[in-house]
């Protein structure tokens, strides 16, 4: 996989970036910008040395968003920004030639047109024909098998951003702790959590379970779990996993209208002593029902993690939204851009817009 910084000339030359820009938008306005400031290193890199740089991404799932007002919150923190609403296209080409050495053009969101998530070759070629060179700097979306992630480097001399890069090195190093270890994985799919839970269980010294996800491991191991959700997953393939020593579950728990809502404080407690402890620890999910406003058990692990003299590795919108909220970002080791895409690169190393790269 070659680094951006291998790319020969910049100069006049249209360089197009996959950049990850899909943040949270509320009432018009984007309420928080830590992925577009992650995304500036290498912004920046290109347009100083000359080269007219084209921005593509999404924003939410349906594609119906408009990226133009990530264009003006990227406008707030460089210059030279600027945005068209289309993608491809004649306009889009035209727009590409006419901008100047040095800067920025934002093009609409990827998923107004079908052929990016289902991979049309059709619509990888017409991305492709923007630009010269391709740059591939939004991790958090090289889990899909999307156009702009493995279609596009087929088409063109492709590159590692430095954003990409950081979480490759980061992440690997994170599949391979340190000897006193502890991984937290919450959330709510088992789905998505059991791959990432079986090879964490083969390196950590503890891996604890929380959040929705938690529950499903409370009932297999006959607790009542009342009305809590409870994600739809084999209770083979939960037993299996909950006849590991290493595996660790919530000991009490917020109950609210017969359902399960959060941790309580005896399990806030024994995750802090083991935090204490760690030299390494990785977290992805929340610790309960976040999006609820049952955020003591999140908030609570946060402080011990921010606390604690380990190497931390954390993920997950809702995660990193949670530590930012209290002021401990710069208290962590590593903060990845990436929910399932961190999940999948810890259980696979790899991911397919990373392996569209080494091609």
């Amino acid at each position: 996989m070659r680094s951006v910084r291998e790319i020969k000339v910049f100069e006049n030359i249209p360089i197009l970036v996959r950049a990850a820009l899909n943040v949270p938008v509320e009432n018009g306005k984007v309420v928080n910008d830590y992925r577009l400031r992650r995304a500036l290193p290498t912004i920046h890199f290109l347009a100083e040395r000359g080269a007219r740089v084209v921005l593509i991404g999404h924003l939410g799932n349906k594609g119906t968003e408009t990226l133009k007002t990530v264009a003006e919150a990227l406008g707030a923190l460089t210059r030279g920004v600027s945005f068209l609403d289309e993608t491809v296209g004649a306009r889009a080409r035209g727009a590409v030639r006419d901008l100047a050495p040095g800067n920025i053009l934002v093009l609409e969101n990827l998923r107004r047109n079908r052929g990016e998530t289902t991979n049309d070759a059709a619509f990888a070629k017409e991305l492709a024909s923007l630009a010269d060179i391709f740059v591939q700097d939004c991790f958090d979306t090289c889990h899909r098998p999307h156009a702009s992630i493995v279609g596009v480097p087929k088409l063109l001399p492709s590159y590692a951003g430095f954003l990409l890069e950081e979480e490759i090195r980061e992440l690997s190093r994170a599949r391979s702790p340190k000897r006193s270890s502890l991984a937290v994985i919450g959330g709510t799919k088992f789905s998505t959590k059991e791959a990432v839970l079986t090879e964490l269980l083969k390196t950590y010294g503890h891996v604890f379970v929380g959040g929705a996800l938690a529950n499903g491991f409370l009932k297999a191991s006959g607790q009542e779990v009342g009305k809590s959700l409870v994600s739809d997953a084999d209770e083979g393939s939960i037993k299996k996993l909950l006849s590991n020593p290493k595996l660790i579950l919530p000991v009490d728990s917020v109950v609210v209208n017969g359902a399960i809502v959060d941790h309580g404080l005896g399990t806030v407690e024994a995750l802090a002593e083991l935090a204490v402890r760690a030299k390494s620890i990785l977290w992805n999910g929340p610790l309960g029902k976040y999006e609820d406003g049952f955020t003591d058990a999140t908030d609570g692990f946060a402080r011990a993690v921010a606390n604690s003299k380990a190497c931390s590795v954390v993920g997950g919108g809702d995660t990193v939204a949670a530590v930012e909220r209290l002021g401990l970002l710069p208290h962590f080791s590593f903060v990845s851009t990436g929910g399932g895409a961190m999940l999948q690169f810890l259980a696979n190393g790899t991911l397919p817009g990373i392996t569209a790269l080494e091609n």
